[in-house]
């Protein structure tokens, strides 16, 4: 069930008792769209009907998308701001905008769908949309004036191009599942019998809503599951303005003097990352080709829709070879890491559970324990960074920084799930010590979509990528080791997600040596 709320967004409930008793789906479709809440255009009603497309489940919505205020879409461009109607799809972790179903200018008041399935015959499936429009009818007075009327009509729309792109999104969507949990599944077949495995695709998907790889040209980072896409930014004074700017690597980018910003709240009137703002994990695999000269360099993190632009979550990394973790907006704990003078690769993760929030590099916490957020949780979040953040001295240095299939879980990862790590993930070197060339936008590469190859197990089986010992081992003698029982900021009973992620990540940083 949705509802258009006075406070500008549209909240969504779901029931498990035939409607008995309603919550609110937060962290998943709550508050995602926003609702016109004022003006004449104020509390448009939407369509919002359930389907089975193909084998999968989804829902599909139509809603108005309004003009942002310089015009341009981002929300949908209108001369006289009415909003154009579109479609929307989701499956109750991926949202995409599928288009617009109504003219431009047209007033719609209300919408609805209406689904025919093909069981019998492809030929019989349809997708109609039902909306409501006001149309203004002007008569002329004998005096000369203009009298106006305004009255409803009715509109049927066969929705045959948009139907057809709901199911060319679903087969991304299966592909890209594919991708992500292919490499982990081949190399541990033997261990992967059963769906509720760790290394299941069910399981390594599960709440994954974004996923940043190889899919990089004209600034633009672009979501795999063609959701939210992240913007590379650069910074504009000084002397290292010349060599700033992002270069596509393997299944990521490079970034020098320049960054990404992966948008939640700054998206404006629909925010597809919403749920970032109740709970989330981020996580990255990164290489930092050499030690900073001085000040920290900002790795990842989470900035809060505030006038201070204030760091929610962050990891950064300075020159004296330590991790910082920075949680609401207080200053860092630190946790030594060594970084050679060959470039190596690090798993970073950061997760928010509701108040509390914790880092992680290469299966160790940074810091001692889960942090609170305070006050900060009451303010939205503005946008993830990545590989930089623009406003630190570590930044403007210009050390180049590699970032590399960076993954979005709606859900934080559960105590459980990174107690199950028994060996800690063997971080590869990457030879040579000289960083990529990093040139600026005006040479960015335009990438297709094509998936990136999949290693074999016969590649990479000797020695593995997987080492002895590790954080089960460690967790005895280091009290920063994942596994501590006390602390940790996931709630979510799992069964060793993280640890196929990290053996993911970095196999995928492997492969593409």
């Amino acid at each position: 069930m949705m509802t258009a709320c006075d406070d500008g967004r549209r909240r969504v409930y779901e029931s498990g008792d035939k409607g008995e008793s309603w919550t609110e789906a937060l962290g998943t479709l709550s508050r995602v769209w926003g609702n016109k809440h004022e003006g004449l255009d104020k509390g448009v009603g939407s369509g919002f009907i359930t389907a089975t497309i193909g084998d999968k489940k989804v829902m599909l919505v139509t809603l108005p998308v309004y003009s942002t205020e310089n015009g341009k879409k981002g929300n949908e461009e209108s001369e006289n701001g009415i909003g154009r109607l579109h479609l929307w799809l989701t499956d109750n972790t991926h949202i995409v905008d599928i288009g617009p179903v109504s003219e431009k200018d047209e007033d719609v008041t209300a919408s609805s769908l209406l689904y025919k399935s093909g069981k019998v015959s492809k030929d019989e499936e349809e997708l109609i949309a039902l909306y409501e429009k006001l149309i203004v009818l002007y008569e002329e007075k004998d005096n000369g004036e203009e009298d106006e009327e305004a009255s409803l009509g009715m509109v049927s729309v066969r929705l045959t191009a948009q139907l057809q792109r709901v199911k060319e999104v679903l087969a991304t969507w299966k592909k890209v599942d594919e991708r992500v949990s292919q490499l982990c599944t081949t190399l541990l077949a033997a261990k992967v019998t059963s769906a509720g495995h760790a290394c299941s695709a069910a399981r390594v998907t599960k709440g994954l809503v974004g996923f940043l790889s190889g899919n990089f040209s004209e600034n633009t980072w672009r979501d795999e599951y063609l959701g939210v896409n992240a913007t590379v930014k650069k910074n504009d004074g000084g002397a290292e303005k010349k060599s700033a700017g992002a270069n596509k690597s393997p299944y990521g980018v490079t970034f020098q003097g320049a960054w990404a910003e992966w948008p939640v709240g700054r998206q404006g009137e629909n925010q597809l990352y919403h749920f970032a703002n109740y709970n989330f994990t981020l996580m990255a695999t990164v290489s930092i080709h050499e030690v900073p000269k001085e000040g920290p360099i900002p790795v990842m993190g989470a900035t809060l829709n505030d006038d201070g632009n204030t760091v929610l979550l962050g990891l950064s990394y300075n020159n004296e070879k330590k991790w910082q973790f920075s949680c609401g907006g207080e200053g860092p704990d630190k946790l030594s890491s060594t970084l050679g003078a060959e470039k190596t690769q690090h798993v970073v993760i950061l997760v928010r559970s509701g108040n509390q929030g914790s880092a992680y590099v290469d299966g160790q916490r940074v810091g001692d324990a889960s942090c609170a957020l305070g006050n900060n949780t009451l303010q939205e979040i503005s946008h993830f960074y990545i590989g930089g953040d623009g406003g630190s001295a570590g930044s403007r240095e210009g050390v180049p920084v590699t970032v590399t299939n960076v993954l979005l879980y709606n859900r934080p990862l559960s105590s459980a799930e990174m107690t199950a790590l028994n060996t800690k993930l063997s971080i590869q070197k990457v030879a040579g010590n000289t960083p990529p060339k990093v040139s600026g936008p005006d040479t960015h590469e335009t990438v297709s979509q094509s998936s990136p190859a999949v290693t074999q197990p016969s590649e990479h089986s000797s020695g593995s990528a997987v080492a002895s010992g590790g954080v089960g081992n460690a967790a005895a003698s280091n009290p920063h080791a994942v596994g501590e029982a006390m602390g940790d900021a996931g709630t979510v009973r799992g069964s060793g997600l993280l640890p196929s992620l990290l053996l993911l990540l970095g196999l995928w940083g492997f492969a593409a040596l």
